[in-house]
């Protein structure tokens, strides 16, 4: 396992905001849309890459800057000679366990905050796991929840967009509060709507029961709405299960593919066939 401390925040580049855009209600939780643009040549960064902030911040621990990762959300584009990387952020907090008070995300504050023609500092590019496999017939299981949507809007965009001739089957599990939350899967800003026409992809999404009640995602009752499907591609040895989202719903999940599997035993024998041979890769926060 990488953590942050490990990377390497040496290298720096220069990012200016060109755009900002709210995506989620007023009363919602609140994740933007921000594109960045990196002047320097140097900085390259593809679809299975993520890249870093860095904020100034002084900490108890005595650390100088805030580090964060994010997934680009759409292919990163060059225009003379400049890269343009989109992100999602969403805005942040937490309870202090021991006061109780209400703590603002350092870095989800800092970009949400920001304007357009602000500059920034990143890091990187860092490796993703998901990989675009080089088997055109190799099928896809990708579950994302909230922002984990990021890297695989613009994974599905690279397939269809680059790749080409994908042959085998593409399945996207997204996880929202309410459906004004589902990025890029509703009407306003649902641009991955736009592959339902591939015979090779389908998207499925799963809102929270009582969203203002905290209520987690019903991501695995959707997983286990397609259990037939499901269990048929996890039959074949070319099938790839990449995750993207909250540490709360792993459990979930796991239940889901044991009562898809019909045992936590054929469950856990067919994961670790996956993970042995590369095909299973996950990132949770």
């Amino acid at each position: 396992m990488t953590y942050l401390s490990d990377l390497n925040t040496k290298t720096q580049y220069k990012a200016k905001v060109r755009k900002t855009k709210r995506l989620t209600p007023a009363n919602t939780e609140e994740i933007r849309e921000i594109m960045l643009e990196v002047e320097d040549p140097e900085f390259r960064c593809q679809v299975d890459q993520s890249f870093g902030v860095l904020v100034k911040h002084d900490s108890e621990f005595g650390n100088e800057y805030h580090h964060r990762l994010y997934s680009v959300a759409d292919i990163p584009s060059k225009e003379n000679g400049k890269t343009q990387l989109t992100m999602l952020v969403k805005r942040c907090s937490y309870v202090d366990d021991f006061n109780g008070e209400l703590y603002q995300g350092v870095g989800s504050s800092y970009l949400c905050d920001r304007e357009v023609g602000d500059v920034i500092t990143v890091t990187g590019p860092f490796e993703l796991p998901f990989k675009i496999p080089e088997d055109r017939n190799a099928n896809l299981i990708l579950i994302g929840m909230g922002t984990g949507i990021a890297p695989f809007r613009a994974f599905v965009k690279h397939i269809y967009a680059d790749v080409k001739d994908w042959k085998g089957k593409i399945r996207l599990f997204y996880g929202a509060k309410s459906g004004l939350e589902l990025l890029y899967l509703n009407d306003k800003d649902g641009d991955l709507t736009s592959y339902y026409d591939e015979a090779t992809f389908e998207a499925f999404h799963a809102l929270s029961p009582r969203p203002h009640w905290q209520d987690p995602i019903s991501l695995d009752a959707a997983i286990e709405e397609r259990a037939e499907e499901v269990l048929e591609m996890l039959s074949f040895s070319n099938t790839y299960i990449y995750i993207a989202g909250y540490e709360k719903v792993k459990e979930n999940l796991n239940k889901a593919f044991i009562n898809i599997m019909g045992s936590k035993e054929k469950w856990e024998n067919r994961k670790a066939e996956l993970i042995a041979g590369k095909k299973w890769a996950e990132v949770i926060y």
